[in-house]
C-alpha cells in the first residue's frame, strides 16, 4: 500500500470514528439538516472503508500468490482499482441522497423510465466499460503484452474503462475501444515467442514469379544481421493471391527483444523488397 493510500485510509477511519462518536453523544439533537448530512457522510465512509479494505486485501493476496510468476497481470490490479472507484462513486451518490433527505429506493423507482432512456443513450459506452472490466480480470491479456489487433500492433501500456492503449513501433499510442477486443481476432505474441518477428508485404502479380530469387535476396539481408537472428528460423510464405498482387508473410526469430535492432532489420528487409520490385519492373520494361 502506498503512503498516500495509507494516509487517505487513516483519515477516512478517523473521520468515521468522530462521526460515530457524535452519534453516540446525540450531538445532532434538534438539527435535522446536520443530522442528515452526518448520516449520509457516515454511509459513504462506511462503504468506502470496507471497499478499501477489500481492495488492499485482494491486491495483497494476488501479489503474494504471483510473487514468483514471470507473467504478473498488472491489469488485475488496475481492474480492482477501477472497480473500487465505481463502487466509491455509488456510495458518494448514496451519501448525497441521504444528506439531502432523499430516499434512494423511492428515487430510483421514480426515475426508472429516465434511467432506461439514459441506459439506451449510453449503451455503447456502458458495454465498452463492461468489456474493459472483463479484459482487466481476464488472463488472456495483460499490460506489457505485445499484441496484434486488426491493423494495429504493439505493446499494451494500459487498459481503461474505455480503451486498450497500445504503443506501436513508432512510439505512437493507439486507443482501441474495448468492444473491439470481443469482435476482432487478437494475436497475443507474448503468449508465444515474443522474439518472433513477422512481416507482411505484397508484390504485383507480374513481379512475383521469381520467389527463389526473392528468398535468396532476403536471406542475404539477414546474413548482415546474423548475430541477431536465430539460425534456421527463416520462413517466407505466400498467404494470399488476388488478380493484382501476391501477399507474403516473412517470419524469423531474433536473439533479443531490442526494438532498435528489430526496427533496423525490418527496415533493411523492406528496402530490399522495394529494390526487388523495382528490379522486376525494370526487367519487364526491357523485355517490351
Amino acid at each position: 500500500m502506498a503512503i498516500r493510500d495509507r494516509l487517505v485510509f487513516a483519515l477516512k477511519v478517523l473521520l468515521w470514528l468522530v462521526i460515530g462518536y457524535s452519534f453516540a453523544k446525540d450531538f445532532y439533537q434538534g438539527n435535522l439538516w446536520l443530522s442528515q448530512f452526518a448520516y449520509g457522510l457516515n454511509i459513504f465512509l462506511t462503504g468506502s472503508i470496507l471497499i478499501s479494505i477489500a481492495r488492499f486485501t485482494f491486491i495483497a493476496l494476488y501479489r503474494r500468490r504471483n510473487k514468483r510468476n514471470d507473467r504478473v497481470r498488472g491489469n488485475y490490479v488496475v481492474g480492482i482499482n477501477r472497480f473500487a472507484t465505481i463502487l466509491n462513486v455509488v456510495f458518494i451518490v448514496l451519501g448525497l441522497m441521504l444528506s439531502f433527505g432523499i430516499n434512494p429506493k423511492e428515487f430510483l423507482t421514480s426515475i426508472t423510465i429516465v434511467a432506461m432512456a439514459i441506459a439506451l443513450l449510453f449503451k455503447d459506452y456502458i458495454t465498452n466499460m463492461i468489456s474493459g472490466l472483463l479484459l482487466m480480470f481476464s488472463d488472456q491479456l495483460t499490460i506489457g503484452d505485445h499484441i496484434k489487433i486488426g491493423e494495429h500492433q504493439g505493446k499494451i501500456t494500459d487498459i481503461t474503462l474505455a480503451n486498450i492503449m497500445v504503443k506501436n513501433e513508432d512510439d505512437d499510442v493507439v486507443l482501441i475501444p474495448n468492444n473491439t477486443a470481443f469482435t476482432t481476432n487478437i494475436i497475443n505474441q507474448s503468449l508465444q515467442n515474443s522474439k518472433k518477428l513477422s512481416m507482411d508485404f505484397e508484390l504485383p502479380l507480374v513481379h512475383a514469379y521469381d520467389q527463389p530469387e526473392l528468398e535468396r535476396r532476403l536471406v542475404s539481408v539477414l546474413q548482415k544481421h546474423k548475430g541477431n537472428i536465430v539460425e534456421g528460423t527463416f520462413q517466407l510464405k505466400v498467404v494470399g493471391v488476388d488478380r493484382q498482387s501476391v501477399h507474403y508473410k516473412l517470419q524469423f526469430v531474433t536473439t533479443t527483444k531490442d526494438n532498435t535492432r528489430r526496427k533496423r532489420i525490418r527496415n533493411d528487409l523492406f528496402q530490399d523488397v522495394i529494390s526487388y520490385d523495382a528490379g522486376q519492373a525494370a526487367k519487364a520494361n526491357m523485355q517490351r
